[in-house]
């Protein structure tokens, strides 16, 4: 998993199970995978990723905007990513 384009974190479901989540980003797009708490489980790829996983995505890409790991357009593209999957979202 230690690829330089993949970003993970870890959230709490509303029934209190750990899930662990990363993101790589391939070409344009960014493909969401998930694991339940387990450490040898195998990685799920997520069709449809919630609003959530999406925010903690373009905060970790504003972190890495910093410190020059990724450029500073990518910022824009992955709010126009969420925006055009959650229209309701406003920043």
């Amino acid at each position: 998993m230690a690829h330089k384009s993949e970003i993970s974190w870890r959230r709490v479901t509303d029934e209190g199970e750990k899930i662990h989540v990363y993101a790589r980003h391939v070409g344009r797009e960014w493909e969401f995978f998930q694991r339940h708490g387990r450490r040898y489980d195998q990685w799920q790829p997520v069709e449809e990723p919630p609003l959530e996983d999406w925010l903690e995505l373009l905060d970790a890409i504003r972190r890495l905007i910093t410190r020059r790991r990724h450029p500073p357009d990518e910022e824009q593209r992955v709010q126009q990513m969420i925006r055009s999957r959650f229209p309701e979202w406003r920043e």
